[in-house]
């Protein structure tokens, strides 16, 4: 089991760990921040190729472990255990049958960079809009943008902008697994189709189940082995094929129309509007430049023949679809949320040894005809064991696709946390769970590593460069869910800028950048938007101060209310299904007496009292998502 972590991922995780310290010093401001980033970054150089025998993340204020990289301390593990999970021959065959990968906030397809010498420009390129990143938030709104035609309400279409994406990292595969309702999965194929866009089924679902499973017993007399089916379908995205359908037609045969940079911004924020190194991206009265550097060669017989270069970009409007920690967008300090919680998860792709079970149709407890949405059961951990103590105060739970055959993904899932669960423990309660339940893993094909910043503050206003994604804080602050929310806010941010670029264009008035910007943040944050995603914010809160117990009762209740309440609550996003039951504070009144009523008595009292303790601490934010009296949040609205 611990052989099952091949070098390459100690690499990637110390060359992750100085982005993940700098978000600690980001939260204490912009001048600790650029005096943190330039140490940090200082000896970045160095620390990318250590692989020490123990490395932290860290995550706000605390560093959690994350599983030790040494040799040592993997041999001697894995030789006291008694696991039954396989063990390669060796270091050098693992690394052909198993890719490790770790999922990021400063993401897998960020297009920032660490500070580092910018040479003179060698190269230029204009555009109506410039995308940087290359996750699926970006070639969502990349590919929108870009399309043969958007269709209003009024039934008017808007021309297709010149839109260039940035990434040097654009062939990094996605990396991922990403489940959605299918209901859901519906919704964004219509939203593409009406921009021109088909998304077909064939190439972007890879499996669907028709039922949904979950376990919530070991508490307020719920057996462990009781099941709650819920009827609603749910879909595994095929990442490779919705990544080429959201590609251009002359790069990995995709249907989009955007052009493509392999480059990345060298800028950072240091106030609204304010950026170093000096120079390399500013804002003028019709829109932006900004420098992209190209990576230099690396490897192979070409490393260091070619340096990197630069190339100006002059663009009309600037998406940042680069991550939670994006150099480039700023959080509104004015904004009272609580700091973000954290979603860590370790998944694994397996192929399981089925040679002595009878029954195929089940891995373990669970059916392979059916998704596990949850599995928060504890009872693979002794009694009264430090590891069943934990396990109640700092909960995770199972989360399993069945693909095909014998191969199955696993994620043992830490929901949300403040200070995170280590990956670490998520890995080993993995192995403990399994263990338990009976299931020989064969084989690992891959392993994700998931960190999920959920909650936490807004953009702050008056920006001009547009944060998308998790770069403005989409994310849903109470279940991490984000594809189907970008995809779906992809389609209102694309309208708003297309329409405020040919307006102009049509009046032959002047193009004003300001409130170009602020549409699209509008589009995605309505007054009405804010207040819905406080209320989840609240969600997230309370369900971080949970033990096992808590989650059981919580979750028990959740799903019995009527699907259209429970689904709109974690769609969460205008345009998903059944977020109409959640847009309005009457429906988010009525959606939480509800909820109330269906709770164990124990966990009612104690929401009943967070909600006091929340509006006391936090101010208006609650209240005023389920009154008329307070009025709506402050918006983005151009003024």
């Amino acid at each position: 089991w611990w052989n099952l972590s091949p070098r390459r991922e100690r690499t990637q995780k110390s060359a992750t760990l100085t982005m993940k310290v700098s978000a600690s010093f980001i939260s204490a401001g912009p001048g600790v921040a650029s005096m943190a980033s330039a140490l940090l970054w200082a000896t970045s150089s160095t620390n990318a190729f250590l692989a020490p025998s123990s490395s932290t993340h860290s995550f706000g204020a605390r560093s959690t472990p994350v599983a030790s990289s040494s040799p040592s301390s993997i041999a001697s593990r894995a030789s006291s255990s008694s696991c039954i999970l396989p063990r390669p021959n060796s270091r050098n065959d693992l690394h052909e049958r198993t890719r490790s990968s770790i999922q990021t906030s400063t993401s897998l397809y960020s297009s920032s960079s660490p500070s580092s010498p910018i040479s003179s420009p060698t190269a230029e390129d204009e555009c109506d809009v410039l995308v940087l990143g290359s996750g699926p938030a970006a070639r969502a709104i990349a590919t929108l943008l870009s399309s043969p035609n958007a269709v209003d309400a009024a039934a008017t279409s808007s021309p297709p902008l010149d839109v260039l994406l940035a990434d040097s990292n654009y062939d990094r595969r996605w990396i991922p697994n990403y489940g959605v309702w299918q209901d859901e999965w519906l919704s964004i194929r219509d939203l593409f189709f009406s921009f021109g866009h088909s998304l077909d089924d064939d190439d972007c679902i890879d499996r669907t189940w028709s039922k949904t499973d979950c376990y919530f017993g070991g508490s307020f007399d719920i057996p462990a082995e009781e099941r709650m089916r819920l009827d609603r379908a749910y879909c595994r995205i095929d990442r490779d094929g919705l990544r080429r359908c959201l590609s251009p037609e002359n790069d990995e045969g995709g249907k989009a129309r955007y052009r493509v940079l392999r480059a990345r911004h060298v800028s950072k924020a240091t106030s609204i509007n304010i950026y170093s190194p000096a120079g390399s991206l500013v804002h003028d009265d019709e829109g932006s430049t900004i420098l992209l550097q190209s990576k230099p060669f690396s490897s192979g017989e070409d490393r260091g023949k070619e340096p990197a270069t630069t190339t100006r970009v002059r663009a009309k409007l600037i998406i940042d679809c680069t991550g939670h920690e994006s150099r480039l967008v700023l959080k509104d300090d004015r904004d009272s949320a609580p700091p973000p919680g954290y979603q860590i998860a370790y998944g694994m792709l397996a192929k399981l040894n089925e040679d002595s079970i009878p029954d195929k149709t089940r891995c373990g407890p669970y059916d392979k005809d059916a998704m596990t949405l949850f599995d928060y059961r504890t009872d693979h951990f002794p009694p009264d064991s430090l590891e069943a103590s934990k396990a109640e105060t700092a909960p995770t739970f199972m989360y399993v696709m069945p693909l095909n055959d014998n191969r199955v993904f696993f994620e043992e899932t830490s929901l949300v946390a403040r200070p995170a669960v280590s990956f670490r423990e998520c890995k080993d309660r993995c192995r403990t769970r399994l263990e338990y339940l009976g299931i020989t893993v064969e084989d690992i094909e891959e392993e994700e590593y998931c960190y999920i910043p959920m909650g936490g503050p807004l953009p702050a206003r008056d920006q001009r460069v547009v944060g998308f994604g998790g770069a403005a804080a989409m994310v849903h602050p109470s279940t991490g869910y984000h594809l189907c929310r970008a995809m779906m806010g992809a389609g209102a941010v694309a309208r708003a800028v297309r329409e405020e670029l040919a307006s102009s264009s049509k009046s032959k008035a002047e193009y004003n950048p300001d409130r170009a910007a602020a549409r699209a943040y509008d589009a995605i944050w309505t007054p009405d938007n804010i207040a819905q995603r406080n209320f989840a914010v609240f969600g997230g809160e309370f369900l971080m101060k949970q033990r096992v117990r808590g989650l059981r009762g919580f979750f028990d209740g959740f799903f019995k209310l009527p699907l259209p309440l429970w689904g709109g609550f974690l769609a969460g996003w205008p345009g998903l299904p059944n977020n109409e039951r959640h847009e309005t504070w009457s429906a988010r009144l009525v959606f939480g007496l509800t909820f109330v009523s269906k709770l164990p008595l124990p966990v009612a009292l104690d929401m009943l009292a967070a909600i006091v303790g929340y509006s006391i601490s936090e101010g208006l934010a609650l209240p005023q998502s389920v009154t008329p009296l307070l009025g709506l949040p402050e918006g983005y609205e151009y003024k």
